[in-house]
């Protein structure tokens, strides 16, 4: 009975979890379609405004001015505008590559996280995580190949989205310590807003989308803010050691919506390339002492 009580609760992080990067790769996917119709700038814009009225509704109502006041204002909005960045260069991205390999793209930012912690913040990066990181930048040759199919300026929005999400996650690195988890998930979706109201006047046309397409807008805030409150709850019952590597089953969620949506499979030097990210994410995830 006493191993049991504690698996409970990893089970359920583990669950939760692996919805929220189905979550997130549905949202890549559904971004994706509809920027087949609407503007890239405008879909980001509704994304982050559903996922602050969600906010506002469920959850400032029990946390009342908990939820905007902070003693880091301008790192909490330069966090917030950084996964803007992040979510606005990876659907440009997704225009004209396919869902996994944009993923696989996006997911060098534990890498460029690894080599930005020592002068950012001051870590010790030692000869491995060089050694790991440039596999992984390998990786990405074999995924963006001169000659391949992949177009030029859709890789450089995706590594684009990469650098800003290794900024995300570095000013998250600093703030978690002091930031309750729901007031750091409610900048982001406060500044991401704000960041993309400005470019509605050059991005909409007028014309209101139908009815579908509506529906599908709406459920990018949904996937986006029910996705990020899963892996709050995840990891906050969940050891990060334990969850930190189920990060990358979002390539094989992002491959298999590929397949299913667009009729989308890398092909195998894109998938040795994703294999090689991957795995140089996971030893800088397993290797901890690099962060020491």
């Amino acid at each position: 009975m006493a191993d049991s009580r504690p698996a409970a609760p990893h089970l359920a992080g583990v669950l939760l979890c692996l919805s929220a990067l189905l979550l997130f790769s549905a949202l890549d996917a559904t971004a994706k379609y509809l920027a087949g119709f609407l503007a890239v700038p405008l879909l980001v814009w509704a994304r982050y405004l559903v996922h602050l009225l969600l906010m506002l509704a469920f959850v400032a109502p029990h946390m009342g001015r908990q939820l905007v006041v902070t003693s880091h204002f301008w790192l909490m909005s330069l966090r917030g505008l950084t996964l803007a960045g992040v979510t606005l260069l990876g659907q440009l991205a997704l225009q004209s590559l396919p869902l996994a390999e944009t993923t696989s793209l996006v997911f060098v930012a534990p890498l460029l996280v690894a080599l930005l912690a020592g002068p950012v913040l001051g870590e010790r990066v030692p000869r491995r995580a060089w050694l790991a990181t440039g596999a992984g930048f390998a990786g990405v040759l074999l995924i963006a190949r001169p000659g391949g199919a992949l177009s030029g300026p859709g890789v450089a929005c995706a590594l684009g989205a990469a650098l800003f999400y290794a900024a995300y996650q570095l000013l998250t690195r600093k703030l978690v310590a002091t930031e309750p988890a729901l007031r750091l998930l409610f900048y982001t979706a406060l500044f991401g807003t704000l960041a993309m109201s400005p470019t509605l006047p050059w991005t909409w046309d007028g014309r209101l989308p139908t009815l579908a397409q509506a529906g599908l807008i709406v459920s990018l805030g949904v996937y986006g803010g029910v996705g990020h409150f899963f892996l709050i709850r995840a990891f906050r019952q969940t050891p990060a050691a334990l969850l930190s590597p189920l990060l990358y089953v979002q390539l094989v969620w992002a491959t298999l919506l590929g397949w299913l949506a667009f009729g989308d499979l890398p092909d195998w030097i894109s998938v040795a390339g994703m294999l090689v990210i991957a795995a140089s994410g996971l030893f800088l995830i397993v290797d901890r002492r690099h962060f020491r």
